[in-house]
């Protein structure tokens, strides 16, 4: 048996309770994973509360889909794991759970000096930041601007960019203007007169934007300062891209990821795990809390708790 957070109808983060299901057996392609860690993400609350659309609920829907932990078990068909690997993992189905059956291709060995915490955080922030800083062109003699920078996709936005040779400004608050400034960026305050103070920073003009927050005053503020819509995109306005002429990476937008944008994403995760065992990546964690806790680690997502809330099993 596996323990399992699960929903039965859209809600509040009430809706999440504790499931108890038999494990299925592994297919040939598969790997068992005994989870050590689960990461918490904004798209988890948005599917939860119905706000991103998603298919009809027939029945208990896990929740989550980055995690760490152990292979277990290996399937027929599978190469490269063995039982007793440390790996982290990405785009699953239930990522909250006790043990899963998952894909060997959404597995990545994970190297010793890297947590089980800070693996969970890995695959939708630093695969989103990755993918729109590739699909953009992102890279040296750019001007970035990134909104909602001290959030986890922000960060990693950030640091990537940095490392790719371009100069970043990111809107925080002003009390998360320490961790913008130590990732390599200048951080501007939003709210009014924002599009003010991106300009006093810098004179010559932003190249390019990436919208992280979602916010009226993020979309607006980015058009006005940049007459190139093809080099704005949004990560969470997605519904609205089109009537601004800008562009949209998910985020709720009409068009799927391209093959190229979902190969990215995956290259993502091995990238940012051997970054980070180099330590030239940096990883900011916040509340860690048991699996049976998962409804409070939403309350505090929603409340906007800085650094990435993990769930362990």
């Amino acid at each position: 048996m596996t323990e399992s957070i699960v929903y039965t109808e859209f809600g509040g983060p009430d809706v999440l309770h504790l499931h108890d299901a038999p494990l299925r057996e592994a297919r040939p392609d598969e790997v068992v994973v005994r989870v050590e860690a689960a990461g918490v993400n904004p798209i988890d609350g948005k599917l939860r509360t119905g706000l991103r659309a998603s298919a009809p609920l027939m029945g208990p829907r896990g929740v989550g889909a980055d995690g760490a932990g152990v292979v277990t078990t290996v399937g027929a068909e599978v190469e490269g794991f063995r039982p007793g690997d440390a790996v982290v993992f990405f785009n699953a189905t239930g990522a909250y759970s006790t043990e899963l059956v998952i894909p060997a291709r959404t597995v990545t060995p994970r190297p010793p000096s890297v947590t089980a915490a800070q693996g969970a955080a890995v695959g939708i922030p630093a695969g989103t930041a990755y993918q729109a800083l590739r699909s953009l062109a992102v890279g040296a003699g750019d001007t970035l601007l990134v909104h909602g920078g001290s959030g986890a996709v922000g960060q990693a936005i950030i640091q990537f960019a940095v490392m790719w040779g371009a100069t970043v400004i990111a809107t925080s608050s002003e009390r998360r203007f320490d961790r913008v400034r130590a990732l390599g960026a200048t951080p501007v305050v939003y709210g009014d007169g924002l599009v003010d103070r991106v300009r006093d920073t810098a004179p010559d003009g932003v190249t390019v934007i990436i919208d992280a927050a979602g916010t009226d005053e993020a979309l607006q503020a980015s058009v006005e300062l940049l007459s190139d819509r093809t080099r704005i995109a949004t990560l969470v306005r997605g519904a609205d891209a089109a009537g601004l002429g800008i562009r949209a990476f998910s985020g709720g937008g009409p068009s799927p990821l391209t093959t190229q944008e979902l190969a990215w994403r995956a290259e993502a995760v091995p990238v940012t795990l051997a970054l980070l065992a180099a330590g030239a990546f940096s990883v900011e964690l916040g509340p860690e809390l048991p699996l049976a806790e998962a409804a409070e680690a939403h309350r505090l997502l929603e409340k906007g708790s800085g650094g990435k809330i993990v769930l362990v099993p």
